[in-house]
């Protein structure tokens, strides 16, 4: 595999020095109706670029609906109701997980903290290329919308068989905002 060219030895080192975990668990997503649990995001996210095939999820249910929730009120007046999500709660298993646990471990990557709730994703696409380009096969990562951590999982490396549905169940979007608003 060749280097990505927008990583930096330093960033290599850094993200390089850090030991893979296994992760065996539970992984919330939110899915579109008509899209399949398993197919990859689209585009570019907080820590991929669109070059990327990832699977974004929670480690708690309303994370990954808040997560949802907040890009579909983005630039909006009224919140879009005919569109249909479910949130599955599925087991998973990354043998070789990134896990950047807290804030701390995201500034000495060169996160800025108190913008981290932004769409600036310069820095953290940069650190998924990274991991990706390592070896790991997922990112476990502070939630910048909800109190828990994000996982992610790179298509590339992981086995589909690995991700396994436990459970799902509509998103009732009007419920959820009542009760988070």
């Amino acid at each position: 595999m060749s280097r990505p060219r927008a990583l930096d030895d330093r960033l290599l080192d850094l993200v390089g020095a850090i030991e893979g975990t296994q992760f065996d668990g539970a992984m919330w997503r939110v899915v579109r109706e008509g899209r399949h649990v398993r197919d990859g995001s689209r585009g570019s996210g907080r820590w991929n670029s669109a070059e990327m095939s990832v699977l974004y999820g929670a480690a708690e249910r309303d994370g990954a609906i808040a997560e949802i929730h907040f890009h579909l009120s983005r630039g909006q007046s009224v919140f879009p109701s005919r569109m249909r999500h479910a949130v599955f709660e599925l087991a998973v298993t990354a043998r070789n997980a990134l896990v950047l646990a807290d804030m701390e471990q995201l500034r000495r990557l060169g996160i800025e903290d108190s913008r981290y709730r932004e769409m600036l994703y310069a820095r953290t696409q940069e650190i998924g290329a990274a991991a990706a380009f390592l070896g790991f096969d997922g990112l476990i990562v502070p939630s910048a919308r909800w109190e828990c951590r994000n996982i992610i999982l790179f298509l590339d490396a992981i086995q589909l068989d690995d991700v396994r549905t436990v459970s799902s169940e509509p998103v009732d979007w009007a419920a959820w905002r009542a009760a988070h608003g």
